[in-house]
Order: C-alpha cells, then structure tokens, then sequence
C-alpha cells in the first residue's frame, strides 16, 4: 500500500537535475511548509513550526520541474510519501521523502504561466537562435496552428485564440 499526499509550501532549495545509476533523470528539491497559528494575546499570526521534505522528481516532470521552480515558489506538490532513517558521519535522523506524482505553482500567491511541452520546447529553440536571427520557420510557419487552435505570430510567438479575445504570449516566458 502506498501512502500519497498533497503538500503545500515554499521551494527551500534550487532544484538539481541529475540521472539515477539507472540513467533515469530525476529533479530534487527541499520543500518547507511552515504552520502558522493565531495568538490571542497578541494578536498576530506567529509560526509554529516548520516540516521540511525532500522531493523527488523523476522523468519529464522532473525537467518540468528544473525548468519552472526556483527557491521561494510556493508550490502545491502530490506524491508517495517516503520514511526512512538515515546515518552519515556520526549522526543520524530521519527523512521524509515525497516522490512526486504532480507540482504546481500555488496561485494563492502568485501568477504562472503555462507552457505545453510541445510549446515549451519550441520556446527552447527560439532562445538558442543568435540574436537577431529570424524567428520565422524557426519556430513553425506563421500559419501553423496548435491542436488547440493556437497558432505562432510571424514574430515567433505564440497567439492563444479565446473566443473573441486574443492573447499574445512571449517565446519566453518567465517563471
């Protein structure tokens, strides 16, 4: 039986790309939650602790993850839940661990934005031409359109169509 949970907190740590001894890739960053509480003879809100996970990322979520967090983020993080001791150098402890299922930002806080991997991809390629290089077919042709009806500008980026609205949005966007 697997334990799974939903976790909500701050990036502690950048996230580290790297490969298991298998070749997997896999991202891992600390995650903190803090429990805050309000104290009545004060008045105010006051922390009452902290809970620090280590998240694991693995696959393509793992290169979502390097490519869209950094420390601070506050994030919305669902996975397996790991126990596990552990002992280095003299001391020893014990560790909670998530691999994660699934990690969003948590727009509570903040906005995002979105990219498809296909999108983000395309993204990618744009900010490895030299600068001042043409965009156009260096992306898709100005007439190509995304399955979901989007399509790419002569300029490179992306114009989601949303009913009559229209929104341009960058080749890069930032996190």
């Amino acid at each position: 039986m697997t334990d799974t949970l939903t976790v909500m907190g701050k990036v502690a740590t950048d996230p580290t790309h790297s490969r298991t001894t298998t070749g997997i890739p896999v991202t891992n960053f600390r995650l903190a939650t803090t429990h805050r509480r309000f104290d009545q003879a004060t008045q105010t809100w006051v922390d009452a602790g902290t809970n620090w996970y280590s998240i694991a990322a693995f696959r393509q979520l793992g290169e979502h993850v390097k490519a869209s967090l950094r420390t601070g983020d506050s994030v919305i993080v669902t996975g397996r839940l790991k126990i596990r001791a552990w002992e280095a150098n003299g001391k020893q402890g014990t560790s909670v661990d998530i691999d994660a299922e699934s990690i969003g930002h948590d727009l509570r806080w903040g906005t995002s934005a979105f990219l498809s991997a296909s999108r983000a991809a395309s993204a990618e390629r744009a900010r490895d031409l030299p600068a001042g290089a043409a965009t156009r077919g260096a992306l898709a042709p100005p007439t190509e359109s995304a399955p979901d009806g989007d399509s790419v500008t002569d300029d490179g980026e992306w114009e989601a169509q949303d009913g009559a609205d229209t929104m341009t949005v960058g080749a890069s966007v930032p996190f």
